[in-house]
């Protein structure tokens, strides 16, 4: 029998072949032609379709892979906004509504920004805060109506996100000097206890900056040459108070302050000029003419009032105010209602808080708030005031816990003290022995007005501005 080769892949066939009965095969002839070693190793032909069986079924188990997915176009680049594509127009509508200490770091960021923060700059100072000397709470009648106790000045922000400052004074600087003064970003203050006859020192304190300036007493040489013998040491000299008259640049410590003075039954005005944080000079006015002081100066409060441009000083039980106007440091009176100083009613001069006109308030019959307005035509206004609203109290007072309800005991206790300088809507009202309290004219809310320690607020509350604009904001460049 022949001799067979197979390849290792019909090996199981020949095998299986191998094991049954087959005829005999003739011989191969030895001249037989050799196979080449591709044909001795290619199978036969069984084998082949099985092996393409056995590919195709393994095909088949096993899933194609997928087909790639084409490339996917790039997406159309979309077109953004920049603050360079920002009008002039639209930065603004921005600008105005942002709170001051934003509006500052805006204005710092290029100049086209800076000139058109200089337009959005609000009317109105920013209000960061109030000063005051706090006040022990007082008892209701027949007791001291309040605590004759200085305690030193302190601030207390409007909220939680305004600038805390203070005095940055020494404890013992800040328990013998007392407020007499907030303007324009400066405090000035003087000794609490001083004889009224001697020119005081005055401190300029910056608390935003931290800077501040002692003022020496003004020299008696600085009076005119005519007063220069007989009032350089006039005994009936009254120091009545100080105020700021201006301010030149607010990021500096450059400013004018005045010092009123009673000399011989006439009003004087001391000028003091600061310059760069020193005191440059003093120069004495003479006595203003047509302005008599036919009373005590006693009666004069220490305190000024800054409004619509003009200077006062309130006079107790008096039908007139005192007023000095900075730009000609000329005195004059300024009569009030008839309605108010003839029935000695305890009034408030301010300005209002939508326009800044000369305004006063007062609390007539302790039961009606009334507001009046300087500029009515003298044919049917009151001294040249005309009433401009009138808000009923006896509600709003019914809420005081412990207040009486007695009309004459109500009077007794209750008294408007102040006006918000800050143009905030604001009220401040005093009572005997029953709290210190704020009342908003627009809303009708009453908010009483005490410290952590049960302190009350003092009187006067001084409201703190900043000084504004800043003198990078002032004189824009192009």
């Amino acid at each position: 029998m022949g001799q067979w080769k197979v390849t290792s892949s019909c090996r199981s066939v020949a095998a299986c072949s191998l094991s049954h009965p087959v005829s005999r095969l003739p011989s191969t002839p030895a001249t037989s032609p050799r196979l080449g070693s591709d044909e001795l190793m290619a199978p036969q032909s069984s084998c082949r379709g099985r092996e393409d069986q056995t590919l195709a079924s393994s095909a088949a188990a096993s899933p194609s892979p997928s087909p790639r997915p084409p490339a996917l176009a790039p997406a159309p680049a979309l077109e953004t906004t920049t603050v360079a594509d920002l009008t002039d127009l639209v930065l603004h509508a921005i600008l105005v509504r942002l709170p001051p200490a934003d509006l500052l770091r805006a204005a710092l960021a290029c100049h086209r920004w800076r000139r058109a923060a200089v337009r959005a700059l609000p009317r109105v100072p920013p209000l960061l805060g109030y000063f005051f000397h706090p006040k022990g709470p007082a008892q209701p009648p027949p007791m001291p109506t309040s605590d004759k106790t200085h305690h030193p000045a302190v601030f207390v922000p409007l909220d939680a996100a305004s600038l805390r400052i203070s005095l940055d004074l020494t404890p013992g600087a800040a328990s013998s000097l007392s407020i007499q003064d907030v303007h324009l970003g400066l405090v000035l203050l003087l000794p609490h206890a001083r004889p009224k006859s001697l020119l005081p020192r005055i401190l300029a304190v910056d608390p935003a900056s931290s800077r501040c300036v002692l003022l020496p007493p003004p020299p008696r040489d600085a009076l005119p040459e005519p007063d220069h013998v007989v009032d350089r040491w006039r005994r009936d000299r009254c120091v009545i108070g100080v105020a700021v008259l201006a301010r030149a640049h607010p990021s500096r410590l450059t400013f004018d302050a005045v010092c009123l003075t009673v000399d011989g039954a006439r009003p004087r005005a001391w000028v003091a000029s600061v310059r760069d944080g020193t005191c440059a000079s003093w120069r004495a006015l003479p006595r203003a003419e047509g302005v008599v002081v036919d009373f005590d100066p006693w009666w004069f409060e220490a305190r000024c009032v800054h409004a619509a441009g003009n200077i006062y000083w309130h006079i107790c039980n008096s039908s007139r105010v005192l007023q000095l106007d900075p730009r000609t440091l000329d005195f004059s009176f300024m009569p009030v209602p008839a309605a108010l100083g003839d029935g000695f009613n305890k009034y408030r001069v301010g300005e209002t808080p939508e326009d800044g006109r000369l305004c006063m308030a007062s609390i007539v019959d302790e039961e009606r708030l009334q507001i009046w307005v300087r500029g009515g035509e003298p044919w049917w206004s009151d001294r040249g005031w005309w009433m401009e609203r009138e808000i009923c109290m006896t509600k709003v007072l019914d809420t005081v816990p412990g207040l009486p309800k007695d009309r004459m005991m109500r009077m007794l206790c209750t008294w408007l003290s102040d006006m918000d300088y800050a143009r905030t809507g604001k009220v401040f009202i005093t009572t005997w022995g029953y709290g210190r309290y704020s009342f908003h004219l627009e809303t009708g809310k009453l908010e009483r007005l005490v410290m952590k320690d049960g302190k009350e607020h003092g009187v006067p509350i001084y409201a703190y501005t900043l000084a504004w604009p800043l003198e990078f904001l002032a004189a824009p460049t192009n």
